[in-house]
């Protein structure tokens, strides 16, 4: 499903038309009753649209859009946000060496290919590391964007994260200074004053032999933060390779963004996105 914010007050037709549906299109969605106006099936393509209202468009068999073959999938859609579930080992914006292997890149390409006429394009919100899955929100201008960004600090993050080991603990808090290197690894930096404090707080779901699952509560976004505070209290990330990890069970990184929860940067309206714990997770957790 596809929803689109009303800004102005429109016939229903001329609004999907400029959405980049043709009319024939929107006449064929009408008659499988595909399309509604503030969550009631609309009526007539003549429909004339009020500001504030919400229009859903329901995709055949009730797909989620996929970009093949890289997996990425549209949850949620306005006209001031896109919040998409990215799949592990794909970049979130371009390096000097990957240039189309990246969610910016293939999501621009999506808009493209659906509303060549509007010239929609995003704006890159936050990051996600290459090997990490979950949950991401992109920017549709750049006011949205800045807003967000502004506000991040208060957006609730949460990870679950497949660790090596059983925490001593069941839950902690793990607050350190961190600085980088120039061969761009990250280390926990007590002394120096770039050094930039971060703090991780986690709750181990469930325990088993050799690996433990977590809940992960991002109090700030440094880059590779989790990844660093689990490897320092001795219980890496699995598949973390570069922080210490002994075992890559599941053939990736332990890593899945499940929820981001803000409030809408236009209309203030509480939002919340979740993805599921990946299976390949569950299924390991599930045999420790």
């Amino acid at each position: 499903m596809a929803d689109y914010l009303v800004k102005t007050g429109r016939r229903l037709i001329d609004y999907l038309s400029d959405m980049g549906y043709t009319r024939t299109k929107v006449k064929q969605l009408m008659r499988h009753r595909a399309v509604e106006v503030n969550e009631k099936a609309a009526q007539g393509y003549d429909h004339l649209l009020q500001k504030g209202d919400k229009v859903s468009v329901r995709k055949e068999k009730r797909e989620s859009k996929v970009v093949k073959p890289l997996g990425i999938k549209i949850i949620f859609e306005d006209e001031d946000l896109i919040v998409i579930e990215k799949p592990a080992g794909l970049l979130t914006i371009a390096s000097e060496t990957e240039k189309t292997k990246t969610a910016y890149y293939q999501l621009n390409e999506v808009l493209k290919r659906r509303s060549p006429r509007t010239g929609e394009r995003i704006f890159i919100v936050h990051r996600l590391d290459r090997d990490t899955s979950g949950v991401m929100v992109f920017a549709k201008n750049e006011k949205v964007k800045r807003t967000l960004q502004e506000g991040w600090k208060e957006v609730e993050k949460r990870y679950y994260a497949l660790v090596e080991g059983r925490p001593a603990k069941k839950e902690g808090w793990i607050r350190s200074r961190l600085s980088e290197t120039k061969s761009l690894k990250v280390y926990i930096d007590p002394h120096s004053e770039g050094a930039r404090l971060s703090e991780t707080r986690y709750q181990v779901i469930k325990a088993g032999g050799e690996y433990s699952l977590l809940d992960i509560l991002l109090e700030t976004g440094r880059k590779n933060q989790i990844r660093v505070h689990l490897s320092g209290i001795g219980h890496p990330v699995a598949g973390d390779k570069k922080y210490g990890a002994k075992t890559n069970p599941i053939a990736r990184l332990g890593l899945h963004s499940y929820r981001l929860l803000f409030k809408h940067p236009v209309t203030g309206k509480p939002l919340r996105f979740e993805s599921k714990l990946p299976a390949s997770f569950n299924r390991l957790i599930s045999r420790s």
